[in-house]
C-alpha cells in the first residue's frame, strides 16, 4: 500500500504585490504545491483582482492588520485546509521559490520541525544579491547576539521564507505573538526555548525594485522589538516551557475524552444490541435517560423506543 503523499499548502502573506505576484507564483516548481493561499491585508493596490485572476484562493483583510497578523491567517486557513506541511513565501519576488523542494525535504524526512531559508548558509554573498547595506549590517549584528542568548549556531534568524510541519503550528501558540513584524523573532525565539528542531537552508538573495523592504527607522524598531523578546523569552523560559506543557494537555485531554465518548456510545450500542436480541430486558421501563438517549440515536420519539422495548 502507498503512503499518503504530505499536502503542502503555500501561504502568500500580500501586501502590494500586484506586480509580482505572478512572477512568484509561476516560479513555484510544478507539481510541488497542493493548494497556494493568498492572504492580502487591505492592499490599496490590485493585489487582490489579480490574484483572484490568477485562479489562486484569496482570503482579504479588510483592514490592515499586520504582517504579523497576516502570518496568522494564513496559518489558520493552511492548517483548515488539512496542511501537513506550510510554507510561508512572501510574494514580492525577494525569495526564490525554486528553493521550496529544498527547504521542506527536511520536514519531509522528519529531521526538523520548522525551517527557514538562510541567504548567509553555504557562502552566500547577500550584499551581491542587492541586499542594502544597513540590512546587511543589522541582521548580522542581531543574529548574533540572538545566537549568544539562545545558545545557537544559525548564520540568518531573518529571512521570510519559512516551512512548518502541521504538528509544530497546532502546538506553537502563535495567536499571542505579535501582529508587527517582530511576529517572526517571537517564534524562532519560542521554537528554541521550546526544544523544537530548526534547520536553515541555504538560499539565494534576490533584492528588486519591485522587492518589499523595511525602513531603517522601521528596522531599527524591528532589532528594538527582537532584543526586547529575546531577554524576555530567555528569562521566562521555564513559565514558557509550563505554559506550553499544559496547553499540549488540555490537547490531549480533549483527544482522550473525545475517544472515551465514542468508546461510551460504542458499548452502549453493543448493550442496545444484546437488549434487543433479549427483548429489550436490559433497558428498564423507568430508565428514563437511556431510553431519552437511544431514541436520540435511533431518531425515533422516546415513546416510540419506550413502545418498541414493552
Amino acid at each position: 500500500m502507498n503512503e499518503r503523499k504530505p499536502r503542502i499548502v503555500i501561504t502568500m502573506p500580500a501586501y502590494r504585490a500586484e506586480v509580482t505576484l505572478a512572477k512568484t507564483l509561476y516560479d513555484i516548481p510544478a507539481g510541488f504545491a497542493d493548494e497556494v493561499i493568498v492572504v492580502d491585508d487591505a492592499s490599496p493596490d490590485r493585489t487582490v483582482e489579480v490574484a483572484r485572476q490568477l485562479g489562486l484562493r484569496v482570503e482579504v483583510h479588510t483592514a490592515n492588520r499586520g504582517y504579523g497578523g497576516n502570518q496568522k491567517t494564513c496559518y489558520d486557513l493552511a492548517l483548515a485546509d488539512g496542511a501537513d506541511i506550510v510554507v510561508l513565501l512572501h510574494p514580492d519576488y525577494q525569495y526564490d521559490p525554486k528553493v521550496l523542494p529544498d527547504l521542506v525535504r527536511p520536514l519531509l524526512e522528519g529531521r526538523a520541525d520548522f525551517t527557514f531559508g538562510s541567504r548567509f548558509a553555504g557562502g552566500g554573498k547577500p550584499l551581491q544579491g542587492g541586499m542594502p547595506l544597513f540590512r546587511y549590517v543589522g541582521n548580522i549584528f542581531t543574529t548574533r547576539i540572538e545566537n549568544l542568548v539562545l545558545k545557537t549556531d544559525f548564520s540568518e534568524l531573518h529571512s521570510g521564507l519559512k516551512a512548518y510541519t502541521r504538528r509544530f503550528l497546532e502546538e506553537l501558540d502563535y495567536h499571542r505573538y505579535d501582529d508587527k513584524f517582530v511576529f517572526d523573532s517571537q517564534m524562532v525565539i519560542d521554537a528554541v526555548v521550546l526544544g523544537y528542531r530548526l534547520e536553515e537552508v541555504p538560499i539565494p538573495t534576490r533584492y528588486t525594485e519591485e522587492s518589499s523592504s523595511v525602513s531603517i527607522k522601521n528596522s531599527l524598531v524591528y532589532i528594538a522589538r527582537t532584543f526586547e523578546c529575546l531577554f524576555k523569552g530567555k528569562l521566562n523560559a521555564k513559565k514558557t516551557r509550563t505554559r506550553h506543557a499544559a496547553r499540549l494537555k488540555a490537547a490531549m485531554d480533549r483527544v482522550f475524552g473525545a475517544v472515551a465518548d465514542w468508546c461510551h456510545v460504542f458499548a452502549e450500542l453493543i448493550v442496545r444490541n444484546v437488549a434487543t436480541r433479549l427483548g429489550g430486558h436490559l433497558i428498564l421501563d423507568d430508565d428514563e435517560e437511556a431510553i431519552r438517549k437511544w431514541a436520540t440515536i435511533e431518531g425515533i420519539s422516546e415513546r416510540d423506543f419506550g413502545e418498541r422495548l414493552a
